[in-house]
């Protein structure tokens, strides 16, 4: 089993969620061994993805450098991850990823454009050895070790649409498309409120996110899913996971989780060398493997 990497260059344009304005979005294809990298042509700075970028996880997961910000970049890394995709390049020309429709629906449209080529290097694979725990307040996330990859989520919300959903997810990247997807990101009327009169969520509204108010669900087109907002949980918990720099194999669990305790979670699973193993697959060992990303 091989590294990949995108066939081609893709493109897209959307806007920002919390300044509002237009974001032109860019994938390149990279080399093996490059990993994936953010770069803000608007200021000439490159960002590698690494747990030690992360500068802020209050609503979103945020890289920085030198001062330099990337916003929201869980969707679009939750779609690059469930690609199986190792290399690429993230070009943006403003602090944050577009939004598009709350989902990661868009990002696969993108990739399924761009393709998918192989590389001359093998695939590295991180197998959990230990199980890690991060638990604050009643909430947790954890890595357990398993010989397949699983996400599991529970929520639990004093809301009569909400209430408590729980899911499992046995990843492929053909059920990840199918359930995960197409989950769009949710707020509450009030919050979003308050946020814009602090100059942000500018960009938020019924188009790109489930928005509830006291009782209901306000999009006027429904919900996906019934269970809606713990699959996006789940799309948020791949995303903030792809910070590990590579596939493992192992199980996530999470009650409540965030991507603060997602960032908690890979900094202390990569603090202990004994929590992990770090494998290079050539084909003939990765039949198994391989099948996750047809």
């Amino acid at each position: 089993m091989y590294q990949t990497t995108i066939a081609k260059a893709v493109d897209i344009v959307g806007i920002g969620l919390h300044k509002g304005t237009p974001v032109k979005l860019r994938l390149e294809p990279l080399e093996a061994g490059s990993g994936i990298v953010f770069y803000r042509s608007d200021v000439d700075v490159s960002i590698p993805l690494q747990p030690e970028n992360v500068v802020d996880t209050t609503m979103a997961t945020v890289i920085g450098k030198n001062g330099h910000v990337i916003s929201t970049i869980e969707h679009l890394l939750s779609a690059i991850y469930a690609y199986g995709i190792d290399n690429v390049r993230v070009v943006v020309d403003g602090d944050e990823i577009p939004v598009m429709d709350g989902s990661a629906a868009s990002f696969c449209m993108l990739l399924d454009e761009a393709g998918i080529v192989k590389l001359e290097a093998p695939k590295k694979v991180m197998i959990v050895k230990k199980e890690v725990t991060i638990e604050k307040d009643g909430k947790y996330v954890k890595l357990i070790p398993a010989k397949d990859l699983k996400y599991s989520f529970t929520i639990k919300f004093p809301h009569p649409v909400i209430n408590k959903q729980a899911y499992t997810l046995e990843f492929t990247k053909e059920a990840y498309k199918n359930e995960i997807a197409r989950a769009r990101t949710f707020g509450f009327l009030q919050e979003v409120q308050y946020l814009r009169s602090k100059g942000l969520a500018l960009g938020g509204g019924l188009e790109n996110a489930i928005v509830l108010d006291d009782k209901k669900v306000l999009n006027p087109e429904g919900l996906r899913y019934n269970d809606e907002f713990v699959r996006h949980k789940i799309l948020d918990a791949i995303g903030d996971m792809s910070l590990i720099g590579m596939t493992f194999i192992g199980n996530y669990e999470a009650f409540a989780g965030s991507h603060h305790l997602n960032h908690l979670l890979t900094k202390a699973l990569l603090e202990n060398a004994e929590n992990y193993e770090v494998v290079e697959i050539g084909d003939e060992k990765a039949k198994e493997l391989e099948k996750v990303y047809v």
